[in-house]
C-alpha cells in the first residue's frame, strides 16, 4: 500500500485583513458563493490519485481555532483529520515544525485561503522531490516567485522580488515526495535564525533543500482565487459565481423577485420585493425585504431591509437597514444606513 499522503493547511494567522469577520470566526469560515472557505478548499482535493489514502493536518490557532475542529467533525465526518495549534505566530515553516511529529513521506501542503483549479492526479507518478504551484502575474513585486532554469526546475524561490523580470508567483500551494528532507531543512533554518522580522519562511527553507541538491520543479495554474482580503473573497465570489456556483434559475421561482444571474440564493433564504444580482451569494436562513443588491455577500442569517448595496458584505446574523451604501460589517452588527 502506498504511503498515506499528509495534507497540511496552516490557518493560524489572525486574518487581520478580513476584520470584522475575523473577530468572531477563523478566516477559513468566512463564507464565499454560499459556501465556506474550507469547504471550497477541501473539494479541491477530489482529484487526488487515492483521497482514502489520506491524512489532514490543521495548524490552527489559539483563539477561535477551536471552531475549526467542531465544523470539521460536523460537516466532514469521514476525513481523518489532526490538529496542531501555533500559539505563537512565528511563519509557515515554524507551523509545519510544530507538526513534525505527524510528517514522513509525501505530503501537500496549501495555504487556507489559496483557492486553485488544479488537478492532483499527476502526483502518483511525480519524479521530482518537490512542486511548487506558481501562476504567472503582471506585477510580481508583492509575492514570492519561483525562479526556474530551461527545464522548469527551481533554481531558488525570492521573497518579494524588486524586479519585475520574474513573474512565476507562488501560489501557496506545495507538494513533497519526502516531508522529512523538508522538516531537515526547517531544522536547519531554525537553527541558523533565518527569518524576517520575527517569522519563518517556507520559502527560506526550500532554498535551504534545493541548495542540497532536491529537484523541484513548478506546475502552472491558470486559476488563483484568493479569499485573503475582503476586496480578493468578493472577486472570487464573482468568479465562482460566474463559475458554476449560479442557481439563480431556482432563485428566479420566487414570487416578486428579480433575479439578475449569476447568483447563489440558498433554499432557507426569505426574499421579498427586490432586485438580487448579478454577483449576489445569499446564505441560509438570511431574510431580504425591498432591496437592490449587486456584488454582494450575505453569510448566514444575515437580515437586510429596505436597502441597496453594492460591494457589500454582511456577516453572520448581522442586520442592515437604510439607504444605498457599500459596508463590510462583522456577525451580529446591527446598523441603520
Amino acid at each position: 500500500m502506498a504511503d498515506t499522503l499528509k495534507i497540511i493547511i496552516p490557518m493560524a494567522g489572525w486574518g487581520t485583513r478580513m476584520r470584522p469577520h475575523t473577530w468572531s470566526k477563523p478566516k477559513p469560515l468566512v463564507s464565499v458563493a454560499g459556501k465556506t472557505s474550507i469547504d471550497h478548499l477541501l473539494d479541491m482535493f477530489a482529484t487526488l490519485p487515492d483521497p482514502r489514502n489520506t491524512e489532514f493536518v490543521f495548524i490552527i490557532g489559539p483563539f477561535l481555532g477551536e471552531q475549526i475542529p467542531v465544523y470539521i467533525k460536523k460537516h466532514y465526518p469521514h476525513i481523518n483529520a489532526h490538529y496542531v495549534v501555533q500559539e505563537e505566530m512565528k511563519g509557515q515553516s515554524h507551523a509545519l515544525w510544530l507538526a513534525r511529529h505527524m510528517l514522513h513521506g509525501p505530503m501537500l501542503m496549501v495555504f487556507s485561503d489559496t483557492l486553485l483549479e488544479t488537478d492532483f492526479s499527476f502526483i502518483a507518478g511525480e519524479q521530482s522531490d518537490a512542486v511548487a504551484w506558481v501562476k504567472p502575474v503582471p506585477d510580481p513585486r508583492r509575492f514570492g516567485v519561483a525562479e526556474v532554469n530551461p527545464q522548469d526546475e527551481i533554481v531558488r524561490l525570492i521573497e518579494k522580488p524588486k524586479s519585475m523580470q520574474n513573474n512565476l508567483a507562488l501560489v501557496g500551494c506545495y507538494y513533497f515526495a519526502h516531508s522529512e528532507k523538508l522538516l531537515s531543512a526547517i531544522d536547519e533554518q531554525i537553527q541558523r535564525g533565518i527569518e524576517l522580522k520575527g517569522e519563518y519562511f517556507l520559502a527560506d527553507a526550500i532554498n535551504i533543500m534545493i541548495e542540497r541538491g532536491a529537484h523541484m520543479r513548478v506546475n502552472r495554474v491558470e486559476t488563483w482565487l484568493d479569499t485573503g482580503t475582503i476586496e480578493a473573497t468578493l472577486e472570487t465570489n464573482v468568479y465562482m459565481l460566474d463559475h458554476g456556483r449560479d442557481n439563480s434559475g431556482e432563485a428566479a421561482k420566487r414570487p416578486g423577485v428579480t433575479i439578475i444571474p449569476p447568483v447563489f440564493v440558498h433554499p432557507s433564504a426569505k426574499l421579498e420585493s427586490s432586485v438580487i444580482g448579478p454577483h449576489v451569494s445569499i446564505g441560509q436562513e438570511c431574510e431580504v425585504q425591498n432591496c437592490v443588491i449587486c456584488n454582494t455577500i450575505l453569510d448566514d442569517g444575515a437580515a437586510v431591509t429596505n436597502s441597496v448595496l453594492e460591494r457589500s458584505f454582511i456577516g453572520r446574523h448581522a442586520k442592515v437597514e437604510g439607504r444605498a451604501a457599500s459596508v463590510n460589517i462583522g456577525d451580529n452588527s446591527n446598523i441603520r444606513l
